[in-house]
């Protein structure tokens, strides 16, 4: 049995967590499995080089910044392979290059394009335990890229996927997947299993247990996840195709997205193809966008409103305004002083009145709802900030997602 193990910052981020993951990953290899193991880089390192890089140029390259991101998840690979020959396991660390993690040219955003495998086969046929930088890739040029946000997530299904590992398992500082962050939402419960397509709109949204891209790349190869806490030995939540029926709630969780800013751009032509031009101009610069609403028109004029992260909100608001002869619009206009509500549930398809429920749970506490956007699991809301996680444990117990 193939097994590979993702292990995040915080568990890794001390000797002593360092030497508990290597006892788990041992125990698993005694029992005659192959291990692969990807990294996270220590605690809040990438933090710590984020800063020294500021520090020298506030506005660094991108290039540049992979190149200096790279030290975290090597720094956590060598650490466990010496950890593990301390317990008189035979390991080896692996970076992108030892590997061959080959990626889109883009820096730090870097898509995943094929992983070489043999190098990885050969050390586990000479019964080590495989120790790989999370995160992390090489370019075309034989750059350093990174993946973004969640990219050791995605190293792990992408080589679980490559090897046709029996299982993938992510760990975190949480045992599993809940109906709702258990930080913000104290009576959260957790999930035995999920499917793809839940997991997927919960981690699109603000869930952070997992990261979307993972997902969508197991959902594709068919990868079983296994989320699972490094701090205990619960089973965790599964996440795969199907769950069963006995299994199945109305709704499965209900997530919050704090890093959800908005664009309103007012007075474009009412004509056939701005939009295009609008939403490509952003494309271009690789910033993804969400919850798109469009005005009716009026006087030959049309205002449209999205969301985008809040790490794109500056570069996207100076691109408008840099290209705003060509676009044509009168003004833009952006708000920070919102998050997004989301409810998710393979449930709602077929069955009416979520909607109105949750509208009267958010009506019954005084939210206001800015913006509605829907899709047939999940319903998302933009509210005010200040009311996030009042609105969030409101709509929680109205549907009796509770222990």
């Amino acid at each position: 049995m193939l097994i590979v193990k993702k292990f995040g910052g915080t568990s890794v981020a001390n000797k002593e967590r360092i030497f508990n993951v290597a006892k788990r990953c041992i125990a698993d290899f005694k029992k005659g499995h192959d291990v692969v193991v990807v990294l996270s880089a220590m605690g809040k390192y990438t933090d710590e080089l984020i800063t020294k890089a500021k520090e020298i140029n506030p506005n660094p390259p991108k290039r540049e910044m992979d190149m200096l991101f790279t030290i975290g998840e090597q720094m956590s690979v060598a650490l466990m392979a010496m950890a593990m020959d301390q317990l008189g396991v035979r390991s080896i660390s692996l970076n992108a290059f030892q590997v061959g993690m080959h990626t889109t040219k883009t820096y730090g955003n870097a898509r995943l394009k094929r992983i070489d495998t043999e190098r990885i086969k050969q050390e586990l046929e000479d019964r080590k335990i495989v120790i790989v930088t999370g995160f992390q890739g090489v370019n075309k040029y034989d750059d350093y890229t990174t993946l973004g946000r969640g990219g050791s997530d995605t190293t792990a299904v992408a080589l679980a996927a490559a090897l046709h590992a029996d299982s993938c398992e992510i760990y975190t500082d949480v045992d599993g997947v809940y109906t709702a962050d258990p930080r913000l939402v104290p009576n959260a419960r957790k999930l035995n299993a999920i499917t793809y397509d839940e997991m997927l709109d919960l981690a699109s949204l603000g869930a952070g247990v997992l990261h979307n891209r993972s997902v969508e790349m197991a959902k594709k190869y068919g990868v079983q996840l296994v989320v699972r806490s490094s701090l205990n030995e619960s089973e965790g939540t599964v996440v795969k195709e199907v769950v069963k029926n006995v299994e199945r709630m109305l709704i499965s969780g209900v997530a919050l997205d704090k890093n959800a800013d908005r664009i309103s751009v007012f007075g474009l032509p009412d004509v056939p193809g701005t939009v295009f031009k609008l939403f490509n101009t952003l494309a271009k610069a690789n910033i993804n966008v969400d919850i798109i609403i469009q005005s009716a028109g009026h006087d030959g004029t049309k205002d449209v409103s999205f969301t985008v992260s809040g790490d794109n909100l500056e570069e996207a608001m100076a691109i408008l305004q840099e290209r705003k002869d060509y676009l044509g619009f009168e003004r833009i206009e952006s708000d920070c002083d919102i998050v997004k509500l989301s409810v998710v549930g393979a449930g709602m398809m077929s069955n009416p009145g979520v909607a109105a429920k949750i509208f009267e749970c958010l009506y019954n506490i005084n939210v206001n709802i800015h913006t509605i956007a829907t899709s047939e699991i999940r319903i998302t809301v933009l509210i005010p900030a200040k009311d996030a996680v009042a609105a969030m444990n409101a709509v929680h117990n109205a549907f009796e997602l509770r222990e």
